[in-house]
């Protein structure tokens, strides 16, 4: 059984869309090579053919897991979420108060995090430290690096609130 997973508009189309790739690119590909490798002849010393018929396996697989994903997905609203406080998708910009310096993350859905993008799970230790938490706190958050104290000195969400 898969457990119920919370996603943004963008990550349930991301999802979507690599699900209509897979069905309607990648299937049919597959299926013209085993198409093409049995017209080769004995399947029994097909390398070829054992070949599709395995990528074959491992595509409809995928494409049950991203079915059972998607089944399971649920938006969440943002518009219901408590802007004062640290939550799902705040833009949190936080001063480290031993050296000063400012970092910005939002606070996304595991399956959407991205660092590069200043996108962080929810389930990281940073976010854990963060959440529920209010401008002007200060929290101390244990890192890879040893512990770090960060003071919140903004909280603001994509739609500027």
């Amino acid at each position: 059984m898969t457990e119920i997973k919370y996603y943004t508009q963008e990550g349930l189309d991301k999802l979507r869309d690599e699900l209509k790739h897979l069905t309607s690119v990648e299937r049919p590909a597959i299926s013209k090579q085993i198409a093409e490798a049995r017209d080769k002849g004995d399947l029994s010393e097909n390398a070829e053919y054992a070949a599709a018929k395995e990528a074959q396996s491992m595509l409809e697989l995928k494409i049950s897991k991203l079915q059972d994903m998607i089944s399971n997905a649920r938006l969440l609203d943002e518009s219901k979420l408590d802007f004062t406080k640290v939550l799902i998708f705040s833009i949190v910009k936080l001063r480290n108060t031993e050296n000063g310096s400012v970092v910005t993350f939002t606070l996304v859905p595991e399956n959407e995090a991205n660092v590069k993008l200043g996108k962080i799970s929810v389930n990281s230790p940073i976010a854990k430290g963060l959440l529920g938490k209010s401008l002007g706190d200060k929290v101390e958050i244990m890192i890879p690096a040893g512990k770090v104290a960060f003071e919140i000195i903004e909280i603001t969400r994509k739609n500027g609130n």
